[in-house]
């Protein structure tokens, strides 16, 4: 028995001793606490690492744990500046949420008893320096704290930061982190919400905290959250009275309640977007109409309640300040278009897209309602209405109409074309996009009747194809600068042969996809050229031979900033060689699925007066490691590189290449 009281092993109860001063004494019942008692059983040795186990007594909680919110909300409300308030914030999520609850006009700090130097905001903290009375020697005046202090006031509700939520990071508890951090530190001035999750994600609970903390907010977006609705846009519409721009986009739970109280109580609304919202229609734009004298951008898109009252309203009421507006598969007809071409004396940017129910009476009308005289851009896309009459009245009726983009308009034919382009005196620039019935006298009326037109873009214009005519005489088109044409199939030699005659002074040119033009073509547009091109793109023109680039840099090498030569398989060397010697201004050169070898790699590396910035190689299977080396030379002007898909290069060559340009960009 007296062995096993003397036992002493790694199972002890004690690793320095014994645990009582007499280990023989058979009174083993220790008294640890008032309410738990230990009992070692005699001849066993325990299994467990404490020499003691205590009852389930609950821990207590310290002493400012056990005060009520209301006190803790008492606490808050007096600290003295927002570091003190984020530091509290730090404790718990029961404390963040309660600091979060506080008002800015609720906060009860002191300016004048504070100490000698106020708290100021941690982002506009100035250097510290002496004030007049301290060089003196004497006191800090208290007015002059009081100045100070307001002045710092003044810095936090300025509203200069910006947060972006999205997915699992939008929830309540960093909204309330956000509204209680960014109060001293310059305010919150823009805040997006994106793609919220469902569970734990953003409710009325987080938007309440940025009501109550963040004044200064001007700018608000909503993006995919079902778990928000009218409750929220109220406490915002209370708080932050200063709201001058609100996107929301598919929030399904928002109706006209909640965007009616932002019109009310945000009378510095100057931009709204409403996407995808189901209970969303007329009386919601009525308020904004009414109650938002600077309202001046508007953009509303799949909306089914919104109808030709809501434009209406709206319009004879905001139509003397909105100067963008944008319709986008909405149910009205051409009543709204009427209206808007009567009220709308101050827009300014004007796009429809999918109005299905307008016809070619609502164009007409929007034009002959004289309203639109300060209309600059106007973009129509997948409107059936769109047709000869209707665009011709538009061209009339808005005569400082500077751009124009058309894209999906089946029943515009040629004559329309022609006849708005002659009518639109002021146009600039002019954009067709999956206009089928456009031809290519269509293209040449444009280039003929246009006096002020800088740009044309043609893309995807099934319609224009090469035809054997006889070429009328027509004035030339001085005045182009930029032309695109891109994806049109039968486009060719001839087509390019008419645009050369008549457009002298382009400076950058964008041939894409064309695969019916060849050498000739092209050559007869550059050489009728009177100015130098700057801007080159002839990507997937297949047909281009090195000939063509040749004559190019010959004759506008000195003047080219940019050469885009993607996919025209047959450019090879000697076209790289030409523009290490010629090319002085390049800085971005594309030779992507091109015959590029080693050797035309070297010569670019070899001019020395080349200072490339962007180069892309992607593709050119007869590129190796020898050329890759040559690239180095480059290291000085290069910021970004592309060799993905070069199969001849190896991943050594890559990575000792990455080590030398250090300051380039390189895709592999």
């Amino acid at each position: 028995m007296s062995k096993v009281f003397d036992y002493r092993g790694a199972g002890d109860f004690s690793t320095g001793g014994f645990l009582f001063p007499y280990p023989k004494d058979t009174s083993l019942i220790l008294p640890i606490a008032h309410h738990a008692d230990v009992y070692f059983p005699p001849r066993k040795r325990s299994r467990v690492s404490a020499p003691f186990v205590v009852s389930g007594e609950q821990k207590k909680k310290s002493s400012i744990e056990v005060l009520p919110d209301e006190c803790l909300f008492e606490v808050f409300r007096h600290l003295p500046g927002g570091l003190e308030r984020n530091i509290c914030a730090c404790v718990s999520k029961h404390w963040l949420m309660l600091l979060s609850s506080i008002r800015r006009d609720e906060l009860c700090t002191d300016k004048i008893t504070q100490s000698v130097e106020p708290q100021k905001s941690l982002s506009t903290r100035k250097e510290d320096k002496p004030t007049e009375s301290e060089q003196k020697g004497g006191y800090i005046d208290s007015n002059e704290i009081t100045a100070e202090a307001e002045e710092d006031q003044e810095m936090e509700a300025n509203g200069y930061l910006s947060r972006c939520l999205e997915g699992k990071k939008a929830t309540d508890v960093r909204l309330a982190a956000i509204a209680v951090g960014t109060g001293s530190r310059g305010g919150l001035g823009k805040l997006s919400v994106r793609g919220a999750t469902p569970v734990q994600g953003v409710t009325n609970l987080g938007l309440n905290a940025i009501a109550r903390g963040c004044p200064s907010l001007r700018a608000l977006s909503l993006w995919n959250i079902s778990s928000i609705d009218d409750e929220g846009l109220f406490e915002i519409a209370n708080g932050c009275h200063l709201l001058e721009k609100l996107d929301l986009c598919q929030c399904p739970t928002i109706t006209d309640k909640g965007l009616i109280a932002i019109a009310k109580n945000c009378p510095n609304l100057t931009s709204v977007t409403v996407e995808s919202c189901l209970n969303i229609g007329n009386e919601s734009l009525l308020a904004l109409g009414r109650f938002c004298p600077n309202l001046k951008s508007i953009a509303v898109k799949n909306c089914p309640l919104v109808g030709d009252q809501g434009i209406a309203n709206m319009f004879s009421s905001a139509g003397r300040v909105l100067t963008k507006v944008k319709l986008q598969a909405l149910n009205i007809t051409d009543v709204s278009l009427a209206v808007i071409g009567y009220y709308g004396h101050e827009v300014t940017d004007l796009a429809l897209a999918g109005l299905q129910n307008v016809n070619e009476r609502g164009f007409w009308a929007m034009g002959s309602g004289q309203g639109l005289q300060k209309l600059k851009s106007f973009a129509v896309t997948a409107c059936r209405g769109v047709s000869d009459v209707g665009l011709e009245s538009m061209g009339k009726g808005c005569p400082n109409l500077k751009q124009t983009c058309l894209r999906k308009c089946p029943l515009l034919s040629d004559k329309g074309l022609a006849s708005f382009v002659k009518t639109a005196g002021s146009l600039e620039s002019l954009q067709l996009e999956e206009c089928h019935r456009i031809t290519q006298f269509g293209v040449f009326g444009i280039l003929g009747n246009s006096r002020k037109l800088k740009a044309l873009v043609m893309a995807n214009c099934l319609g224009i194809r090469d035809t054997e005519f006889k070429f009328p005489s027509m004035s030339l088109c001085d005045s182009l600068r930029y032309l695109t044409i891109r994806n049109c199939p039968g486009f060719g030699n001839a087509g390019l042969a008419i645009v050369g005659r008549l457009c002298t002074k382009l400076l950058h040119l964008n041939l894409v996809g064309l695969h019916g033009i060849t050498d000739e073509g092209l050559l007869s547009l550059v050489k009728n050229s009177d100015d130098s091109f700057t801007k080159v793109n002839l990507s997937g023109c297949v047909n281009l031979t090195d000939n063509v680039v040749l004559d190019i840099v010959k004759m506008h090498g000195s003047t080219l900033e940019l050469l885009n030569l993607d996919g025209c398989r047959h450019i090879t060397d000697a076209s790289l060689v030409e523009i290490a010697d010629n090319c002085s201004l390049l800085s971005e050169l594309d030779v992507s699925e091109c015959g590029i070898t080693d050797s035309g790699i070297a010569a670019l590396a070899g001019a020395a007066h080349l200072s490339l910035q962007i180069l892309s190689l992607s593709g050119c299977s007869l590129v190796t490691d020898k050329g890759l080396a040559s690239l180095g030379i480059l290291c000085q002007t290069l910021v970004g590189l592309n060799i993905q898909h070069c199969h001849g290069i190896s991943r050594g060559a890559v990575d000792l290449l990455v080590e030398q340009l250090w300051s380039c960009d390189v895709l592999a």
